[in-house]
């Protein structure tokens, strides 16, 4: 089963490849639901006809595609609100022989865990070096630190309040507190990148057990503009894109920008993968780590994995038409129109561009890294039973990176981190569009360049925080000598009169006798035949035919 699953994964990715060429009428607007999915993805793609209606002129855009085939609904749940989404048949997931999870995280197969007494638990690589660190109280609040696979340092501390503080080096971050706006639940964050504040807003959502958080635009643009942005065809235009510093030369072999630009949403997709390159650039130089670089013979994006990113990015642009819409009625925002429930539902693949540096875990239980602008794709359908999605690299830059082919488990968290990453890039992009600043490229008509509107749950929103600098440089900073203390070697002082030892921890591979002796008796058991698990006051131990195999 497990190899049909992958030849199924992998014949996916090779449709995305073949030469199909489809050319899409896009002359009514109105039609713009049923087209929002369907693939184009091709070598030497046919672009539509040039409109001969005038492009400010829109029709009603659908909200959803058609549904896919169906054989049972299940519910996602937005804080506070509960809807019906579609699962199409499900086909197993790919097996990740991983041997516990350190922070809510599913650790590799190949690391060493050391659980302590209090809850905390550190996993360690073959080198010896952490991966991760879960400190279950570190001021009152969890804090868990991760280690890059090439480098790098992320610290993330979740108050009782659910605000959290999230550091990446002592000028990268942010800082995020939860505020309600008519009844739903909403994020915002204060980002700080070296001296730079901006903020976002994000709707907040449940799905399988987790709470996701959905990017929520500020702002939306006159109708009209979206409806030249997703429908007008251009005179192809040269674009002096007019890039300074050493990222695209170091990047040069992976993306090529297209020589022309016959409608917005190629410019878009550029725009994407550029400003994606260019952070996983400037990420790598702040954390001062080696940077990745094209190995021979690695993949680059090829015109037909750009075609499919653009393919999403038209999307993403009807989707703001949609959500402008019901702006300009007063509606509520929908977490639905943009959170990947929906997109995970679909009968079509998707494909995802990577928004920050993540360690995954491949169908071997080996890790790799991707990073910004490594491009994946899911292929449904999605198991019932499914905790994370299974994507296919599509597209990587070489170094420690996930290879082109390979599966790899992605939690639900970073998939809608990743398609925030897409949706908030593009919408920058859009912005640039419709200021029409430097006119290299078409003008949107005048009733597009109107002034945006800002989303109604702005109105009593948090201000950008003005502690946001202080606090992730804080954060960062008690996160070093945090994980000084818990890796400070423990030692052994036993036969020193008058001098306690320090206590023994629970490791993977302990008899249920032995943990006994260190935790004392659990609060509960469940006895589930072969598998056993013991509950303790901030603990959990499986043991499976008498052994400890799991801990959380």
């Amino acid at each position: 089963m497990k190899t049909l699953n992958t030849l199924r994964s992998y014949l996916a990715a090779l449709l995305l490849l073949c030469p199909v060429v489809q050319a899409q009428d896009l002359s009514a607007f109105g039609k713009l639901g049923g087209l929002l999915k369907k693939s184009t993805a091709a070598k030497n793609v046919k672009l539509p006809p040039k409109k001969t209606t005038p492009p400010t002129k829109t029709a009603e855009v659908n909200k959803t595609p058609p549904p896919a085939k169906t054989t049972e609904t299940g519910k996602t749940t937005e804080i506070g609100k509960t809807t019906e989404t579609n699962k199409t048949t499900e086909h197993p997931p790919v097996r990740v022989e991983a041997s516990s999870r350190v922070g809510g995280r599913t650790q590799p197969g190949n690391v060493k865990i050391e659980l302590r007494p209090d809850g905390s638990a550190i996993s360690q690589r073959p080198d010896g070096k952490p991966r991760e660190l879960h400190l279950a109280n570190r001021n009152g609040a969890p804090m868990d630190i991760h280690h890059g696979l090439a480098g790098g340092r992320r610290v993330e501390v979740e108050r009782a309040d659910r605000s959290r503080v999230v550091a990446e080096g002592g000028r990268r971050g942010y800082v995020e507190g939860p505020y309600m706006f008519r009844g739903h639940e909403f994020a915002h964050r204060t980002y700080f990148v070296k001296d730079h504040a901006y903020d976002r807003f994000y709707g907040r959502y449940g799905y399988r057990g987790a709470v996701l958080e959905v990017y929520a635009p500020a702002r939306y643009y006159p109708l009209g503009f979206y409806g030249w942005a997703y429908n007008t065809q251009w005179a192809a235009v040269p674009y002096a894109w007019g890039w300074a510093g050493d990222w695209y030369a170091y990047y040069g072999a992976y993306f090529t920008p297209y020589p022309m630009y016959a409608n917005a949403s190629l410019w878009l997709t550029d725009y994407l993968i550029s400003q994606s390159l260019m952070g996983a650039y400037q990420a790598q130089v702040d954390a001062q780590i080696a940077l990745s670089q094209l190995s021979p013979g690695q993949a680059a994006l090829t015109p037909e994995v750009k075609q499919a990113i653009a393919n999403e990015v038209q999307s993403q642009v009807a989707l703001a038409y949609n959500e402008a819409k019901a702006n300009s009625q007063n509606s509520d925002f929908d977490v639905q129109s943009g959170d990947i429930a929906g997109l995970l539902a679909e009968s079509a693949p998707h494909v995802f561009l990577a928004g920050t540096a993540l360690d995954l875990i491949d169908s071997t239980g080996q890790e790799c890294a991707v990073t910004e602008g490594d491009v994946l794709q899911f292929t449904p359908p999605l198991p019932q039973s499914a905790d994370a999605a299974t994507l296919m690299v599509l597209a990587g830059k070489g170094g420690m990176e996930c290879r082109p082919g390979r599966l790899v488990t992605v939690s639900f968290a970073d998939l809608q981190e990743m398609q925030n990453h897409m949706r908030e890039t593009v919408d920058q992009g859009l912005a640039t569009l419709q200021a029409h600043q430097n006119g290299l490229l078409p003008a949107p008509p005048p009733a597009a360049m109107a002034p945006a509107t800002p989303a109604s749950f702005e109105n009593g929103a948090p201000p950008l925080d003005p502690t946001a600098a202080a606090q992730i440089s804080q954060q960062y900073q008690d996160a070093e000598k945090a994980e000084q203390d818990a890796l400070r070697p423990r030692a052994v002082t036993a036969a020193i009169p008058g001098v306690a030892s320090q206590p023994p921890v629970v490791n993977l591979g302990m008899t249920v006798d032995e943990v006994v002796s260190i935790q004392g008796q659990p609060k509960m058991v469940a006895d589930k035949g072969s598998q056993k698990i013991y509950f303790y006051e901030r603990l959990k131990i499986t043991f499976t035919d008498g052994k400890v195999s799991d801990m959380n």
